[in-house]
């Protein structure tokens, strides 16, 4: 049997890393979807699930089990920065990136308080977030 046809033999899932399951906590709907869409260009990347607040973010991470939480600071009913904590005392295998428009000091701060595994600006999105995603979930 010549290489070529043993290679048919193994089984791809062996072969390919491990999709990184997301879930995506943003009030901005329109945000999320463009955000899933950027996701859904990479196949080591699957998004799980979306969330519009902040409690709704940690009961869907318990139900779902992601790798990564990409998590809005300003959320209705709880904000990101509770959420991201609620999330590591929960499910502490989970990373939380927090994913806003501010880079105050003071939200950075607060962030890494929470325990968060990275912290990223919705400009920087496009360079940045995929690898801040493997990043974490490697971690």
């Amino acid at each position: 049997m010549d290489l070529l046809a043993c290679s048919r033999l193994v089984d791809d899932e062996y072969l390919s890393p491990r999709m990184v399951r997301v879930v995506i906590a943003d009030d901005q709907r329109l945000f999320a979807e463009a955000l899933e869409a950027i996701l859904s260009t990479d196949a080591r990347i699957r998004v799980v699930g979306r969330a519009t607040d902040g409690r709704s973010a940690v009961d869907l991470v318990r139900d779902e089990q992601p790798d990564v939480v990409l998590m809005d600071i300003a959320m209705p009913v709880m904000d990101g920065i509770e959420a991201a904590k609620a999330i590591r005392a929960e499910t502490p295998d989970t990373r939380v990136i927090v994913l806003t428009g501010s880079d105050a000091p003071r939200d950075v701060s607060r962030a890494r308080s929470a325990g968060v595994a990275g912290y990223v600006t919705k400009d920087q999105i496009a360079g940045d977030l995929v690898r801040a995603i493997l990043d974490a979930a490697s971690s």
